[in-house]
């Protein structure tokens, strides 16, 4: 079945929006329109909602049981308990505190397992903790390819190691990890899994109770939502982790890593990410099943419709000599988050793309220590194009065209 593109971009007010016509957008992994359905819930929240919610009158009342809706509904789709999601003002945020959680339940001596393919995020908190003498241990990309080789990080792990942090995609690799496989790795010497979802999500949402992460980290404003970062957090672990919120939070599962006050409005819009695959799954299929098949069928769709749209992108890039394309050649095995190294600076030949109205960008995007990795010096970087379902083979062929000028 295919997607129905038309369908899918009349519920993103952006491509209505007469400020943004006659221009294309390739910055998804940056932050994606939000969807129709989010920004009616976040309207509503403050407009009808914003009071301190689960108090004993009827906007409070309202306002906790959307913001529970939006936990309850997310957790069916992704597999997991509703109390195993914890949101936060951003993925870095939460891995910090994540970070500060394992301080406590670490020893001298204990290992954890870094890569240099993320995004800075997944990567330098977990570094820190070498000040409290635990070894931190560097799986290291292919320099050639952007590649994490499986072989590497089976002759890291151990019984001294205590932990793994890895991504799902890397956000200038685009090569989609396999994350069943590298968990039961890191299980397998009793290790925790934390999987960095950032650039995955974007593109569907995964069923994280199937893929084995002990932790997964995504950001709601990637996928449609809000500014907020979502983090699942198996039970298990949350039961072993010290407390990082209020003393008399201890006992709440979905408080104890949540340091500050929430957003609620924000909370509560991410219900509508779970509204939207609701409706591109009614839309083209019907057939009445639970909230995870509904997510996975859905992600199929949009995967579907990517690598269609991508696999022009890449042909044109393979075409040409002058560039060095980073990571898989192919649409397969990979997300629409292409960066490529060209004589000129990223930065510089998105400016000159902006003026045909095709944007993007170019830069190292916190992503420093895999940019080195591949032999590229920061402060040139990559130009990177990145998409999500919504964009059309038309909007490929406009930035092939602004490509092609620009180059």
């Amino acid at each position: 079945m295919k997607l129905d593109l038309e369908f899918v971009r009349a519920q993103f007010p952006a491509f209505s929006e007469p400020s943004l016509q006659r221009q294309v957008f390739f910055e998804n992994a940056g932050g994606s329109f939000a969807c129709g359905q989010v920004i009616d819930r976040l309207t509503r929240f403050y407009r009808q909602r914003k009071v301190q919610p689960y108090a004993p009158y009827e906007a409070a009342l309202l306002g906790g049981s959307e913001m529970d809706e939006a936990r309850d509904r997310l957790a069916a789709m992704l597999g997991v308990k509703c109390d195993e999601v914890h949101f936060g003002p951003s993925t870095s945020a939460n891995t910090y505190v994540l970070a500060q959680a394992f301080r406590g339940l670490l020893k001298p001596g204990d290992a954890i397992i870094v890569t240099n393919q993320d995004h800075e995020a997944n990567s330098g908190v977990w570094r820190r903790l070498v000040d409290i003498e635990v070894e931190v241990r560097e799986w290291k990309i292919d320099p050639a390819t952007g590649n994490l080789p499986l072989d590497r990080l089976e002759r890291l792990l151990d019984e001294r190691v205590k932990l793994v942090c890895f991504p799902h995609v890397s956000n200038v690799i685009g090569e989609i990890n396999p994350v069943r496989e590298i968990c039961d790795l890191a299980h397998g010497v009793g290790a925790v899994a934390c999987v960095d979802g950032v650039s995955f999500v974007p593109h569907g949402f995964p069923n994280v109770g199937e893929l084995g992460a002990d932790v997964y980290l995504f950001s709601a404003y990637k996928t449609y939502g809000p500014h907020q970062g979502i983090m699942v957090m198996l039970a298990a672990l949350n039961a072993r982790l010290p407390n990082q919120g209020h003393y008399f939070n201890a006992g709440l599962p979905g408080k104890r890593f949540t340091p500050a006050g929430p957003d609620h409005a924000q909370i509560a819009a991410c219900a509508g990410m779970a509204d939207y695959v609701d409706a591109v799954y009614a839309r083209h299929f019907g057939v009445e099943v639970d909230a995870a098949v509904r997510a996975a069928q859905v992600l199929r769709l949009q995967s579907a419709a990517e690598q269609q749209a991508l696999e022009p992108l890449l042909e044109y890039l393979r075409g040409r000599n002058d560039l060095r394309l980073i990571g898989p050649a192919l649409a397969a095995g990979r997300v629409p988050t292409v960066a490529v190294l060209a004589a000129r600076p990223g930065e510089e030949i998105s400016g000159d793309l902006a003026k045909l109205g095709v944007n993007c960008w170019g830069g190292d995007f916190y992503a420093t220590r895999a940019i080195e990795a591949l032999g590229i010096d920061p402060g040139h970087g990559v130009l990177r194009m990145s998409f999500v379902h919504y964009t059309s083979v038309a909007d490929v062929e406009r930035l092939v065209a602004g490509l092609d000028r620009v180059l």
